[in-house]
């Protein structure tokens, strides 16, 4: 997996002040947590609209799906990986 590129539209401590020192699938930038079922579903909501897709390439997307579906697994959430 490659290493995802930091954004220049947000500030990654506010991802750690909002949601504390957590697990994100997108740890560069802090978007994304996936430390409880409830982040995991809102993760896989949020990174698969259109909006917030287009902010990644396709590697970046690519990587943050990846971690956000281990997340899944490990909270056996059933979601659609064709996303």
């Amino acid at each position: 997996m490659s290493k995802i590129d930091r954004r220049t539209d947000v500030n990654p401590d506010e991802g750690e002040r909002e949601y504390g020192d957590v697990e994100f699938a997108d740890p560069v930038n802090n978007k994304y947590p996936i430390d409880s079922e409830k982040h995991v579903r809102a993760a896989w909501s949020y990174i698969n609209k259109e909006s917030n897709a287009a902010k990644y390439d396709a590697d970046d997307l690519k990587t943050i799906r990846h971690r956000i579906i281990a997340a899944a697994k490990k909270y056996d959430i059933e979601i659609s990986e064709d996303a």
